[in-house]
């Protein structure tokens, strides 16, 4: 069971997790030592992630609002689209998820210093990727990884995690693939968490906590089976 630590932050040992109306606006809802898999599954049934680690001490967010993208209104431009079309990229899915999570960790962000992709979020997130919940999808040019995203698909859901690009178009590419991928399986949202320009710039949006629950709950994701 959670214990209250605060009016606002509880402690977990285990994938009990609190409700999240106990949670503020910005700050996190919980506090761990390090992560399990099967603690992040229980985090994101419950509209929870994990997002940040300090000497093995992992804070839970679940932010309102919420930046979700509806498959139906990823921006592709008019540029990115010539760039698909030329075949520059090879794109794959999960043939390179470890790669995937170390380049998300490495690669330099505007304000933000250094990364929340601690090696025990590797160790947890690749253990789920051989369970067939974690998947990267990978952008490719001339035998390079130059891009990619990774994240969880529980339910009819998709939660990305990160992306990265050493070339232009290069993380785009992988996610109009993905939009692509989830259409045919009746997949309608992916879960961006935080709310950034560039998420915005490729169509998705914020919306209030409740709304984005109903939409887990109407996914399947809340719905407690197994690991994924």
């Amino acid at each position: 069971m959670p214990v209250r630590i605060s009016s606002n932050l509880w402690f977990v040992d285990g994938d009990d997790f609190p409700s999240v109306e106990t949670a503020e606006t910005d700050g996190p809802i919980a506090i761990s030592h390090g992560l399990t898999p099967e603690q992040v599954v229980a985090a994101y049934r419950n509209g929870i992630f994990p997002w940040s680690s300090d000497r093995g001490a992992v804070l839970w967010w679940s932010p309102d609002p919420r930046m979700v993208l509806v498959v139906d209104d990823f921006k592709c431009s008019r540029s990115l689209r010539k760039t698909l079309r030329s075949g520059v990229f090879d794109i794959r899915e999960d043939s390179a998820f470890v790669e995937v999570m170390q380049a998300c960790a490495s690669v330099s962000r505007r304000d933000q210093e250094g990364t929340w992709i601690a090696p025990e979020f590797i160790e947890a997130y690749s253990v789920l990727h051989d369970r067939g919940v974690a998947h990267s999808v990978e952008t490719w040019c001339d035998g390079q990884l130059v891009g990619g995203l990774y994240g969880l698909q529980i339910g009819r859901f998709f939660f990305g995690e990160s992306m990265f690009s050493y070339q232009r178009d290069a993380s785009k590419a992988a996610l109009a693939h993905l939009v692509a991928r989830l259409k045919t399986q009746g997949i309608t949202h992916i879960d961006c968490q935080q709310e950034t320009a560039h998420l915005t710039s490729l169509g998705a949006r914020p919306i209030a906590r409740t709304a984005f629950l109903a939409l887990l709950k109407a996914a399947g994701v809340t719905e407690k089976s197994d690991t994924r």
